[in-house]
């Protein structure tokens, strides 16, 4: 866990003037959580994290790395116990990629089999073969090649925490997404804590657990990126992040969170108890499923309007589920499957395929606009629907 105290830096200019880089920054990031600082250039995104290993002494505040104040270490020993990756990528050029990437487990006295071994695991991480590049120098290798490598460095002597300045910034649009993949892929499997600067709202949104918005020294807003996105603190970061900040969101809101909890029919219900709780949900369907909870079909309003309503059930009249959505699934996912069909409303089913409520059109542009935010870490899930009848 890493927290920033009241953290200030002021720097004094030649003509004996100061200015305040950094004004009295708090924020506090769990272990193993990706917080992304995010503003525009000059906010004082990368003074801070500097600050964080010492390479740039604080004027006040304090840094604490799960409870310990950083002052109190020596800081070479600190900066070797922190992963750092910035955007020019600084490899060795008179160095192979393995000497590369083991510098810091070398100065740890790792030996030479553990180096080799601790290479071979990242760069097959990043689908780059050891056999192949190890033994190759920065210069022959393109540029996204020898920026994996400057990230992998940084994994290499297994620091649990990871500082990152603009490591993608210098990258290509297409190897860069590419390379965002690949981190989201170890941090899953290592579980770093990580700082990372950035000043590209898509890239915080996709790699974030937390965003810190920065403003002239000042930390402006620090939330999730769904909070970030539904509840900006005022007119500076809503610009920043976009006026397109609601179409963002389709990527972190998920089914479970834009469904509504509908009520569900037996295949014995009759049509006629099955049109009354579609009049009183205001709904032309009603899901049908089975003694488990999981969904057969539907039936539609028009089909209950028989004679015998009273006496027909369900079970005679199921239409087919065209399409489904997973209670996980991102709205964009969701909206793109609709049109895609043509639907107007999908089932949404929970882990174990029972029905917990659906998905429309009108549901996901009510929760958009709700400014409701999702909370990746506290978010409830839907309860299954009871089938009547």
């Amino acid at each position: 866990m890493i927290q920033l105290e009241k953290l200030s830096k002021t720097f004094t200019q030649k003509n004996g003037t100061q200015s305040r880089a950094v004004d009295s920054v708090s924020l506090t990031v769990p272990a193993g959580k990706v917080c992304v600082f995010l503003g525009p250039s000059g906010c004082g995104k990368t003074t801070t994290l500097k600050m964080i290993n010492r390479l740039i002494a604080p004027t006040s505040g304090r840094v604490l790395l799960d409870g310990v104040d950083t002052t109190t270490l020596d800081p070479v020993e600190l900066r070797r116990r922190i992963g750092y990756v910035i955007q020019q990528i600084g490899l060795f050029p008179n160095m192979t990629i393995e000497q590369n990437i083991t510098v810091v487990p070398r100065l740890l006295g790792w030996d030479k089999q553990r180096c080799h071994a601790r290479a071979s695991e990242l760069m097959e991480m990043v689908a780059l073969d050891p056999k192949r590049y190890l033994h190759r120098y920065p210069r022959e290798l393109s540029g996204g090649q020898q920026q994996r490598i400057g990230v992998i460095r940084a994994f290499a002597a297994d620091p649990p925490v990871l500082l990152m300045d603009e490591p993608f910034g210098a990258v290509d649009p297409i190897n860069r997404e590419s390379i965002q993949n690949e981190f989201l892929q170890m941090q899953r499997s290592l579980g770093k804590t990580v700082l990372m600067v950035s000043h590209d709202i898509d890239e915080a949104i996709k790699l974030a657990d937390y965003i810190a918005v920065f403003q002239n020294g000042r930390l402006v807003q620090f939330a999730e990126p769904d909070e970030l996105l539904a509840q900006p603190a005022n007119d500076f970061v809503a610009d920043f992040v976009g006026h397109d900040r609601t179409l963002k969101r389709l990527l972190l809101v998920n089914a479970a969170d834009a469904a509504a909890a509908m009520p569900s029919a037996g295949v014995d219900t009759p049509l006629a108890t099955a049109r009354t709780m579609m009049d009183d949900g205001d709904s032309r369907h009603l899901v049908v499923t089975d003694a488990d909870g999981r969904p057969l079909g539907y039936v539609a309003r028009r089909d209950t309007v028989v004679a015998d309503a009273d006496v027909q059930r369900c079970g005679a009249r199921l239409r087919e589920i065209a399409a489904h959505a997973a209670a996980t699934d991102n709205l964009r996912v969701l909206l793109s499957r609709m049109y895609e069909r043509n639907l107007s409303w999908l089932p949404v089913l929970d882990a174990d395929g029972g029905y917990c409520g659906e998905v429309t059109q009108e549901s996901i542009a009510a929760y958009l606009s709700s400014g409701r935010a999702h909370h990746a870490f506290s978010a409830a899930p839907l309860t299954a629907a009871a089938p009547l009848g």
